[in-house]
């Protein structure tokens, strides 16, 4: 039980491979969306952004919700430059490449990856993980594999 605790806070401390690459205001009270880059780990040549909701303190103070952000996300994945593909899961589920906290304790935001090997297409979500409700907030990127590299590193 120990073991397991303390692989999930390291998972948790892993730093995140995120950029951020722009920042709209969208009020006066300071609330921001922020854009995100963010390169895939395993497989070189794409690059997602993720487009997401920044509260601020007076938007905090106001709602009375300290520490939690929206789990709203927009993403969009491409081709950045040539595709190189490493040792990916090939499975139903994909792999987690991305995940970041939207509050103290339950909520993340996660990009997962999927590679739909019948169509050559690397599919990938962004979605909430949220430990009481679970959330159906999600959006959906594709990159076709086209003259893909598949290296056997």
């Amino acid at each position: 039980m120990i073991k397991r605790l303390l692989a999930a806070l390291a998972l948790t401390a892993t730093p995140l491979h995120a950029e951020e690459v722009g920042s709209v205001g969208v009020d006066w009270v300071g609330n921001d969306i922020i854009i995100d880059a963010i390169e895939d780990p395993e497989v070189d040549g794409v690059t997602c952004h993720i487009a997401y909701f920044d509260r601020s303190l007076i938007d905090r103070l106001s709602q009375g919700n300290w520490f939690e952000d929206p789990s709203n996300a927009s993403i969009a994945c491409r081709q950045t430059g040539p595709i190189v593909i490493r040792d990916i899961d090939r499975g139903e589920g994909g792999e987690q490449v991305f995940r970041e906290s939207r509050s103290i304790i339950l909520k993340s935001l996660r990009v997962t990856r999927i590679f739909d090997e019948a169509h050559q297409t690397l599919i990938y979500l962004a979605h909430a993980n949220e430990l009481t409700e679970g959330s159906a907030k999600m959006a959906i990127s594709t990159v076709p594999l086209w003259d893909t590299d598949w290296s056997e590193e």
